[in-house]
């Protein structure tokens, strides 16, 4: 598996006088981050930060943190980066951390054909598109029942059923 701790938001500022900073949140929305109990300082999970309270507030999110009481102790947190610990997180099924997508492979569940490799991954509101790309393209999968068959994040491979005229100019 994947690193433990994932990337979340960022503390782009401080907000109020009493150590309240602004997070943009990096992963599914505000709601989201404001969840969790502790986010972290570093990749390891080693400085831990506990959150007293959580809002939204115009798609940013107000934190507050445990012995953070004053602008000049949060003004000392602005531009850090926060992350989450996976174990805090109980995903959906068949649902997935963008992360653990990027570089598994892509193949047709019928003929076996691989058709390359998750490069990115595109939130659009409806559903995510999946950007696959071998050495010479790339192509847009959306990430719907109708076309993706499985994702198994441990062996890096996702079994697809391509919608006509995806992969058409493929041999």
């Amino acid at each position: 598996m994947s690193d433990n701790f994932l990337e979340a938001g960022k503390i782009v500022n401080v907000h109020g006088l009493r150590g309240e900073v602004k997070i943009m949140p990096w992963c599914d929305g505000p709601d989201f981050l404001c969840e969790f109990d502790y986010l972290y300082l570093d990749k390891n999970g080693n400085r831990e930060l506990e959150v007293e309270k959580a809002r939204v507030f115009k798609n940013m999110v107000i934190a507050k943190f445990r012995d953070v009481d004053t602008v000049e102790d949060a003004e000392k947190l602005r531009e850090k980066v926060l992350y989450i610990s996976r174990d805090d997180v109980e995903l959906d099924e068949d649902t997935y951390f963008i992360k653990d997508l990027i570089g598994i492979r892509v193949i047709d569940d019928e003929t076996e054909k691989e058709y390359g490799v998750i490069k990115d991954v595109f939130q659009t509101g409806a559903n995510d598109v999946y950007t696959v790309r071998n050495n010479e393209k790339e192509y847009l999968v959306p990430a719907i029942a109708d076309v993706i068959i499985s994702t198994d994040i441990d062996n890096k491979l996702m079994r697809i059923r391509p919608l006509k005229g995806l992969f058409e100019d493929e041999d």
